[in-house]
């Protein structure tokens, strides 16, 4: 499972650079994910389907992190805690690099905890775990 999982999270962060770039196929970021996540962060708890709606709501986010300056998405680390032969969590460490008007670059460094699960030797993203995104770009003066 573990080399499966990091080659799931190599192609997300290449696909994720792709998309700052306003180069990526949507379809092809919806299919790390699995049919239907679960989302959770200080805001709440959502759950989604990988649908059209889904498709949209990715490629408006993307839209927003150009426009605030994210000019870079780089894993640090990957760590996989494995559940059983199917499932585990995968705590991924980023950092993110935004440009910022009149002021030097900033990197920011957090960690968002994702539940991948492996079937038919493919795994993708089912739910992930995060801090409060906006909270944190706020005190670096992002957004």
């Amino acid at each position: 499972m573990e080399t499966q999982v990091r080659k799931l999270f190599e192609r997300y962060e290449q696909l994720f650079q792709k998309s700052l770039a306003g180069d990526a196929d949507m379809d092809e970021v919806a299919s790390v994910y699995a049919s239907a996540f679960i989302a959770a962060s200080p805001a709440g708890v959502t759950v989604g389907k990988n649908d059209d709606q889904f498709r949209q709501f990715i490629e408006q986010g993307y839209a927003h992190y150009r426009a605030i300056g994210t000019k870079e998405m780089r894993i640090r680390d990957v760590r996989i805690s494995p559940i059983d032969e199917h499932h585990c969590v995968t705590h991924v460490a980023w950092t993110s690099t935004y440009t910022r008007k009149g002021r030097p670059d900033v990197s920011i460094d957090f960690d968002v905890h994702y539940l991948v699960q492996k079937l038919d030797e493919e795994a993708k993203v089912f739910g992930w775990v995060s801090g409060d995104e906006q909270e944190v770009l706020r005190k670096h003066g992002i957004g």
